[in-house]
Formats: C-alpha cells, sequence, structure tokens
C-alpha cells in the first residue's frame, strides 16, 4: 500500500510537469523542449533556497517564478530572432544545463537534513498524497479559470489558428511568449516539488522528463472521451498517475532499470503514433468494404 501512495504521489508530481508541456505541445501547437531545463531549474532554485533554511512553500513559489523566465527566453528566441520552436527549447535546454551547475555550485544538493513540505516519517505517505493532490488542484483551478479569460482564450485561438488572430489585429506574438512563460514557470514548480519530494536535486533530474509528460498527455486523453478543455487538462493527471502505475508494475516485474529509458521512450511512441494507426486501420476496412 505504501509504494501505490508513493507512486501516485510521484504520478501527481509529473502530473504537473504533465500540464506545462500540454501548454505548449496541444494549446499552442509548440513543439518546445524547455520543460526539461525548467524542471531542473526549479529544483535547482528550490534545493538551494530551502538548504540555506528558506521558507520551502517560498521556495517552490520563487522557483515557478524563475521558470516562467526560461519559457519567456524560449519565446523571445522563437518570435524575435525567427528560430524554430524546436530548436529555441533545445538552446534555453542547453543553457539552463550550465546555469543549474551555476544556481548549485555543484553537481546534487541534500535536502535530507532540510525541512520540506513532506513528511519523511514512516506511514505519512498518505499526508503527502492529500498534499499533492491539493496542489494539483490549485493548479488546475487557477488555470481553468486563467483560460476562460479574454486573454487566456487569446491564446487558446492562437494556437487553433494564428493567421487569423493576426488578421483581427491580435499580437500573437506576445500571447506565444506569456504561454511559453507560464508552461516554463508550471515545470518549474513540479521540478522543485520533485526535489522537495525526493530529498535532493540533481542536474540531470531533468533529462528525458518530456518524454514522461507527453506519455501522460497521451495516456490520459486515451483515458477519458470528452473533449472540452477542462476534461483534457484534468486527464494530464489521470494520464502520469496511470503512467507511473505502469512504470512501477513493469519494475516489480523484474525489469532492469537501465531499460527503463527504453521502456519508457517506445511506450511514447506507441502511444503518439496510435491515432495514425488507428486512421489507417479504419481506412483500410473501409476501401475493403467498398
Amino acid at each position: 500500500m505504501n509504494i501505490l501512495i508513493s507512486t501516485i504521489t510521484q504520478g501527481l508530481i509529473y502530473a504537473i510537469l504533465g500540464i506545462g508541456v500540454y501548454i505548449t505541445f496541444r494549446i499552442l501547437n509548440f513543439a518546445d523542449m524547455t520543460a526539461e531545463g525548467s524542471l531542473g531549474l526549479g529544483g535547482s532554485v528550490c534545493a538551494v533556497l530551502v538548504s540555506n533554511a528558506v521558507n520551502p512553500v517560498t521556495s517552490i513559489i520563487l522557483a515557478g517564478f524563475i521558470g516562467s523566465a526560461s519559457g519567456l527566453v524560449t519565446g523571445v528566441l522563437h518570435t524575435k530572432f525567427k528560430i524554430q520552436p524546436i530548436l529555441s527549447g533545445i538552446l534555453t535546454m542547453i543553457a539552463l544545463y550550465s546555469i543549474n551547475l551555476k544556481i548549485m555550485g555543484k553537481p546534487n544538493i541534500s535536502l535530507i537534513e532540510s525541512e520540506t513540505i513532506f513528511s519523511s516519517k514512516e506511514g505519512d505517505q498518505l499526508i503527502n498524497l492529500i498534499l499533492m493532490a491539493i496542489i494539483c488542484l490549485i493548479i488546475l483551478v487557477l488555470l481553468i479559470l486563467f483560460f476562460k479569460t479574454r486573454l487566456g482564450l487569446s491564446i487558446r485561438a492562437t494556437g487553433d489558428n494564428e493567421e487569423m488572430m493576426r488578421a483581427l489585429g491580435t499580437n500573437t506574438n506576445s500571447k506565444k511568449q506569456l504561454a511559453l512563460s507560464i508552461s516554463g514557470g508550471i515545470c518549474a514548480i513540479s521540478g522543485a516539488l520533485l526535489s522537495l519530494n525526493q530529498g535532493y536535486s540533481d542536474v540531470n533530474m531533468g533529462t528525458g522528463t518530456i518524454v514522461i509528460a507527453l506519455s501522460s498527455i497521451v495516456i490520459g486523453e486515451a483515458l477519458t472521451c470528452k473533449n472540452s478543455f477542462q476534461a483534457r487538462l484534468v486527464s494530464v493527471v489521470f494520464g502520469s498517475i496511470a503512467y507511473r502505475l505502469i512504470i512501477t508494475l513493469v519494475l516489480n516485474l523484474g525489469m532492469n532499470p537501465q531499460d527503463l529509458k527504453l521502456f519508457t521512450a517506445a511506450v511514447a511512441a506507441i502511444l503518439l503514433g496510435l491515432p495514425n494507426i488507428r486512421k489507417t486501420i479504419k481506412r483500410s476496412v473501409i476501401n475493403a468494404k467498398s
């Protein structure tokens, strides 16, 4: 039971990362790689602050604001310097690796002796789970309310049809920058929570996390049939939890931990390609009947 509760807690932490990636990947239709660097940035900033006796909640909030700056950098590279979306994210991600090292001053920081929002006592996993559920709920509610505002709707419309929004006189560049900034901040909050939960921050903690986020998004979309924006955003949370449960299951079945990233990449590739596979099969069936 403790393993199950701990797995769900981890799933909620990565769900926040998935929500951040969802903003760029689905809402903005922007192939962004900044998330890997932003998650590490949030973890690094939070770990340094907490290890220097700064309040953990304050540290998480500050990590989120600093993480939003990383998303803004990606937005400026794309909108002002006309660099392709994926390259803009990669450039920011590479730069953040060195920045995270400078922030921590070393490859990793231990938080074992520092005060965090998570309890390390045996049997308190349920308290940690409830805490993460509350944090996830707050982030979801704030985002749902924001994307119902005029500004939030204009960001969604920019992702749906950028040319139409430009024709209507909307500054789409500023909308992209704002969306990327929000995404970077949310990913950084996920990194801050991850470092507090696991008791340390490492410069490589963000490596490969973009695949985890994409898997969470696709699994969540497969689990839910509703097409409303709110349902799709909430589905990321369930997708992340399902993904962590799958990982825990295969590890308990004897998978070598060294093969975990290969398994993760394979699962993500299959899930991302599944819609096209379904369309191809459906088209083949229709052609066969005709």
